[in-house]
């Protein structure tokens, strides 16, 4: 596998992402799903203002929903979370779809081997998750900002919690949530490889994705072992989740420093492992 031979291979694959509905859909649906949930919050956040208003309510929970930072991050969880699930699906159906259509014959013919036609792909959606990744977090700044302002947590006079720590905090629970997803990229890719259809592919992807949100939970400390048990879902909660109640100044979210470096090493030997067995199924299975 030349380097000059995987160059042309990732070309061809952004060319057909160019003009692939299921590339345009990864890239723009979560900024879009975001957009959504921060005008939703916003016609909320006004009725709540205007209730507390004729109530004399506590002008510090007007001061968290008018706070900008809290709806970002709110934002961003909704947007990685699905992000996830495009993703698994998209992997999953990159080589079934080719396999089941007959492209990828047409490839192999101009001399691709199998392998480089994977590994082209596990990169190809990676470039797509880091595009979307970016949109989703300009866009979401953006309009947060739009409809609230942004500044530190403040009670009574009182800086509780700074502008400068409430973005480390965003940083860090950002790591955090997309360490595992080039994991749940090799494991969409690796059910690609194994199943027949794209449509059992798909489906296997994402049920075994849910599955795992799921159970996960039953599985105690031995949980931390499971890459998806650090990724933003639907089920459960991310550290994500809890930078967003931080920001707001509602507690003071402490995480152990064994989980985090958990949160970081877990995914890696899981992406190893599912990536190498992607690479010997479709040098033995046959196409």
């Amino acid at each position: 596998m030349s380097l000059s031979s995987l160059i042309q291979a990732l070309r061809s694959e952004f060319y057909v992402a160019r003009y692939a509905i299921g590339a345009r859909l990864l890239i723009l649906l979560p900024s879009a799903a975001a957009a959504f949930q921060f005008i939703a919050s916003k016609i909320s956040d006004t009725g709540t203002a205007a209730r507390n208003s004729l109530m004399n309510s506590n002008d510090f929970d007007d001061a968290i929903a008018n706070n900008a930072w809290g709806h970002f991050v709110d934002g961003l969880d909704t947007g990685i979370t699905l992000l996830f699930l495009l993703l698994v699906a998209q992997a999953a159906h990159s080589f079934s779809a080719e396999l089941e259509s007959g492209a990828l014959r047409h490839q192999l013919i101009r001399c691709s081997s199998r392998r480089l036609i994977v590994m082209s792909k596990l990169l190809q959606l990676h470039a797509l998750a880091l595009v979307a990744v970016g949109i989703l977090i300009v866009s979401s700044y953006l309009l947060s900002g739009l409809l609230w302002e942004f500044g530190p947590v403040v009670e009574d006079g009182f800086e509780l919690i700074s502008e400068a720590e409430i973005r480390d905090e965003i940083a860090l629970g950002l790591r955090l949530a997309l360490a595992p997803l080039p994991s749940a990229i090799a494991l969409g890719l690796l059910l690609s490889v194994i199943a027949h259809t794209a449509t059992q592919a798909v489906v296997s992807a994402l049920g075994i994705s849910l599955t795992m949100d799921v159970f996960k939970g039953m599985l105690g400390d031995y949980a931390y072992y499971l890459y998806a048990s650090f990724q933003p879902a639907l089920i459960d909660q991310s550290y994500l989740q809890d930078v967003s109640r931080l920001v707001r100044g509602y507690s003071d979210v402490l995480i152990d420093d064994r989980v985090i470096q958990l949160n970081y090493w877990v995914p890696i030997p899981t992406l190893v492992v599912l990536v190498a067995a992607s690479l010997i199924v479709v040098q033995t299975r046959k196409l």
